[in-house]
């Protein structure tokens, strides 16, 4: 494994089983990334990119080859210690924001907060990420008085609120038109520099992968260099 990164994955198999025969989708992934790098994940419909974020970001695990973040395998960890170890080193962006209806701006921000209380001024921070996605004045909001855009900022809020190492995207702007897309995308890698976190992206957007330091492609279950 290479000192320097933060996320290191070596051999990644993943098979699920199937009525007729079972179905390959990762056939051996290798990926190394240090910390202020970015990289898309770009390939058709079904061929495991989200497979792959998923085990990445252990809400999956693999069927053989190995997963380091920070100098830690993941799946070594108790299912408590996973829990907690997810909550304060991953942040995730999905394609639907997942926000909860019931719940404020605010509220929503500081939920991965809850989980594991931590010592440090929450809700300031969720306050400044809010001023940076320029949502300051939403703070009471609920998100069903919120737009398409908006809600995928308070999304990006929330992953960042415990100010994870590594941030996991799946098609982040995947719901948004064409100019709010373009400004969510813009915030994104901002943040990312900002917080000098690894940033890994699944898109079908050409334009959004090129914005990542590398591209690469799922193809027959291996990632390879776009």
């Amino acid at each position: 494994m290479s000192e320097s990164a933060l996320l290191q994955i070596n051999g990644i198999h993943k098979t699920y089983d199937h009525p007729v025969e079972p179905v390959s989708v990762l056939r051996g992934v290798d990926l190394s990334l240090s910390r202020g790098q970015s990289l898309s994940i770009m390939g058709p419909s079904g061929c495991g990119k989200s497979t792959l974020l998923h085990l990445i970001g252990t809400l999956d695990e693999p069927g053989m080859g190995t997963v380091s973040i920070d100098g830690r395998d993941p799946f070594s960890l108790s299912e408590p210690e996973l829990a907690r170890f997810r909550n304060q080193v991953i942040g995730f962006v999905f394609q639907d924001h997942h926000l909860l209806p019931q719940y404020s701006v605010m509220e929503n921000v500081l939920l991965p907060t809850h989980a594991f209380p931590v010592e440090t001024d929450t809700e300031t921070r969720a306050r400044k990420l809010l001023a940076r996605v320029s949502l300051e004045h939403r703070l009471d909001h609920r998100p069903a008085e919120l737009s398409g855009g908006e809600r995928q900022r308070v999304a990006i809020a929330r992953a960042l609120i415990n100010s994870p190492a590594l941030m996991l995207c799946d098609e982040p702007t995947g719901n948004l038109d064409g100019k709010t897309a373009d400004a969510v995308a813009e915030l994104l890698f901002d943040l990312h520099k900002e917080e000098n976190n690894v940033l890994v992206m699944v898109t079908h957007s050409p334009e959004l992968a090129g914005k990542c330091d590398r591209s690469m492609r799922l193809r027959d279950g291996l990632l390879v260099d776009a």
